[in-house]
C-alpha cells in the first residue's frame, strides 16, 4: 500500500513540477509583449524578469528530467488575458504574470520536499516581490488567488 502512496505521491509532485514549468513558459513569452510595451523606464525591470523567468523555466525542466520526466514544452503561442496596447497595460500584464507564476509555486511549495520547496518558496518570494513592484501594492496572501482558465479559442492562457 505504502509502494502505491508514494508512486501517487511522485506522480502529483512531477505533474505540480510541469505546472510550474507551463507557468515560467508563458511568463517568458509574456514577458516578450511587456518588453515590447513597456516605457523606456521600466524595459530595464522587465528585461531583468524575463531573464529570471527563463532561469526558473530552464531549472524546472532540469527538475523534471530528475523526478523522471519529459520536461513539457512551450506552446507556441499564449492568449494574453486582456489587450495590451500601450505601456500602462505592459505593467499590468507584467504583475498579472508575477500573480500566476506565484500561484503555481505556492502548490509546489505545498508538495514539494527539502531542496524543491526551499527552491519554490524562493520563486514565490521573488515573484511576489516582483508583483508588488510592477503593480505599487502588494497582496496579502501572494500565490493565492483564483488561476485563470485557458482562453476560449483553446490557446494556453498567458499564466
Amino acid at each position: 500500500m505504502s509502494d502505491e502512496r508514494d508512486q501517487r505521491d511522485a506522480k502529483a509532485l512531477l505533474a505540480t513540477v510541469q505546472a510550474a514549468l507551463a507557468a515560467e513558459h508563458a511568463a517568458v513569452y509574456g514577458y516578450g509583449v511587456v518588453g515590447a510595451r513597456v516605457g523606456p523606464a521600466r524595459r530595464a525591470e522587465a528585461t531583468a524578469a524575463h531573464s529570471a523567468h527563463r532561469a526558473r523555466r530552464d531549472a524546472l525542466a532540469r527538475t523534471v528530467r530528475d523526478l523522471g520526466g519529459v520536461p513539457a514544452a512551450s506552446a507556441p503561442a499564449y492568449a494574453l488575458p486582456f489587450p495590451v496596447p500601450d505601456a500602462a497595460a505592459a505593467v499590468r500584464l507584467a504583475a498579472h504574470l508575477e500573480d500566476r507564476v506565484a500561484g503555481v509555486y505556492s502548490d509546489l511549495v505545498r508538495a514539494g520536499r527539502g531542496p524543491l520547496r526551499l527552491e519554490a518558496a524562493g520563486a514565490l518570494r521573488e515573484a511576489a516581490v516582483r508583483a508588488v513592484r510592477w503593480r505599487g501594492s502588494g497582496v496579502a496572501f501572494p500565490g493565492l488567488a483564483e488561476r485563470a482558465r485557458p482562453a476560449a479559442d483553446g490557446r494556453p492562457a498567458v499564466q
